[in-house]
């Protein structure tokens, strides 16, 4: 049985049935699948049901993997693999790519549902390659030239609603070892050759321009990325698992579901370093290459 593969938003998405994930994948379906995700950038499978050594392998599929995270424990037993569920730090209710802090952040996640609310917590995700080819030419001009400082050390302080002695704790986890980067405001996306804009909240603020100035560049930039037309709203089901394109997404857990349990477990696969438009590669401006964490896909 051929997979089949249908579109589910106009520029974001597509929804893939007609394989059994908890089979080893034939080579054929597997180089569908990962052009399937260069192409949508996001994939659902619905009722899968897998479990931690299904899910990996599946996931090696589109390449090595990643440790669970560059600092955060991993489910116990399972090094490749991250606990999301709801609790201090665990809601990642603002736009971002995973793990852009980095030098070479992850190609793909995958992210399987174990527990849902009755109501709330889907996930949202952007184009970034659209938002990218929206910009007017005069400010694609301007992206293209611009870098930006990514940092593991989040700025809770702006958002004091979510201070607590938890949170506090798992910010010292999760900046336990602080990473500062340098990426290219517009990535180009080694598999489609396609830009993109590779920004997000783990931007601290762009290289050689004021903070209030690269405030201001940032939010008009983010403005494209977080469009209608570039975005898609997945309302989860136990047992899905949704991959995206991790170089040319951005994505957003909407935190609505109050104190009902939500949990889903994550496996990355592990990324190049990014290049700019004219080829220039991300540096390490503090910490290391986090080669405890990832594979260097050079």
């Amino acid at each position: 049985m051929s997979i089949d593969i249908t579109r589910i938003g106009g520029r974001i998405g597509a929804e893939i049935s007609g394989v059994d994930l908890k089979q080893v994948i034939t080579e054929t379906d597997a180089r569908d699948i990962h052009d399937a995700l260069v192409t949508h950038k996001v994939l659902v499978f619905r009722g899968q049901h897998l479990d931690d050594d299904q899910h990996q392998r599946f996931a090696s599929i589109f390449g090595d993997l990643t440790l669970a995270h560059p600092t955060v424990p991993s489910v116990d037993g399972q090094a490749n693999v991250l606990e999301v569920a709801a609790g201090p730090g665990a809601r990642a209710n603002a736009w971002h790519t995973d793990v852009t802090f980095v030098v070479a952040p992850p190609k793909a996640t995958t992210l399987r549902s174990l527990v849902i609310p009755s109501y709330g917590g889907d996930t949202l995700f952007s184009n970034t390659a659209a938002a990218y080819a929206d910009l007017p030419g005069h400010l694609r001009a301007l992206a293209d030239t611009l870098w930006a400082e990514h940092s593991n050390e989040y700025d809770y302080a702006e958002h004091p609603q979510f201070l607590s002695t938890e949170v506090e704790e798992y910010q010292k986890v999760f900046a336990a070892t602080r990473y500062r980067t340098a990426h290219p405001v517009v990535r180009v996306n080694p598999d489609s050759g396609v830009p993109n804009l590779f920004i997000g909240s783990f931007v601290v603020g762009l290289i050689g321009v004021s903070k209030t100035e690269g405030r201001d560049l940032l939010r008009l930039l983010q403005h494209y990325v977080t469009r209608p037309e570039n975005t898609l709203r997945h309302k989860w089901q136990v047992g899905d698992i949704v991959v995206w394109d991790n170089r040319s997404t951005q994505h957003y857990a909407a935190d609505d579901y109050g104190d009902l349990p939500r949990k889903l477990h994550r496996v990355t696969v592990a990324g190049d370093v990014p290049y700019s438009l004219d080829g220039t590669k991300s540096r390490i401006l503090e910490g290391d290459e986090a080669t405890h964490y990832t594979p260097q896909v050079q």
